[in-house]
């Protein structure tokens, strides 16, 4: 089903993401589609460490395949979230959900919009979509609730929950949470002061948001794989 490049990509973002203490206990899941329809996808096994994930632990999955026919390898809430998507949401290829300190924070807030405050802010201009109603665990329907919220953006708030990013490949995804965080992390930083914050205007957030979706995301997920190469070479395993 998938390729040998596309696991090792995944291991590959769980690993770097577990070094920037992003990853939850053994919690949250990535997953990434391997076939036209979004059906077949990839997807990160149920109780392993992410920084020890490697290309041959990576799981192949059928969207249309229940877990019960599965086994205890899948986690039922990855497969009620990410199946659900995978099978009504075809633009989201790859799909990264994870609980990060800031942007977690912010989605507890009873405004848990991000505003056009930095240039990293920027870059999500009008680009999140939103579910403030959050119903639980995801467990049984509420895959198919939250699969509904996302519409045509490509990250979703998830309210008192954290946040659930989707993207064409590893490297746009991952590129796009890492600085989702970074920018949630300064707007919270910069509430702390107390002071007037200095928001940008919707004409210059919008010009930023559109130059920022023709950088070149592939440039700074192969500058990771580089450091892991050298560093980690069992993630390609």
């Amino acid at each position: 089903m998938g390729n040998v490049n596309q696991k090792r990509e995944l291991a590959a973002a769980f690993r770097w993401f577990a070094r920037l203490d992003m990853n939850e206990g053994i919690a949250n899941h990535f997953s990434l589609a391997v076939s036209e329809d979004g059906q077949k996808f990839l997807m990160n096994p149920v109780g392993k460490y992410w920084s020890k994930i490697k290309a041959s632990d990576i799981l192949e999955l059928d969207a249309r395949i229940e877990p019960k026919d599965i086994g205890p390898v899948v986690d039922e809430t990855a497969w009620c979230i990410h199946g659900a998507i995978h099978r009504k949401v075809p633009h989201a290829k790859c799909i990264m959900h994870l609980h990060p300190q800031y942007s977690t924070a912010l989605s507890c807030l009873k405004d848990p919009i991000l505003p056009p405050l930095n240039q990293e802010s920027m870059m999500f201009y009008n680009r999140v979509s939103y579910d403030l109603n959050y119903g639980g665990l995801g467990i049984g329907d509420e895959g198919e609730r939250i699969a509904s919220k996302i519409g045509n953006n490509s990250i979703l708030m998830m309210g008192q929950h954290g946040i659930l990013v989707t993207g064409e490949n590893v490297a746009e995804t991952f590129d796009k949470i890492y600085y989702f965080e970074r920018a949630s992390r300064i707007y919270l930083t910069a509430l702390q002061t107390g002071q007037e914050l200095s928001i940008a205007t919707d004409e210059i957030a919008e010009k930023t948001a559109q130059q920022s979706e023709e950088y070149k995301s592939e440039l700074h997920f192969k500058a990771i794989l580089d450091v892991l190469d050298e560093e980690e070479p069992e993630y390609r395993n």
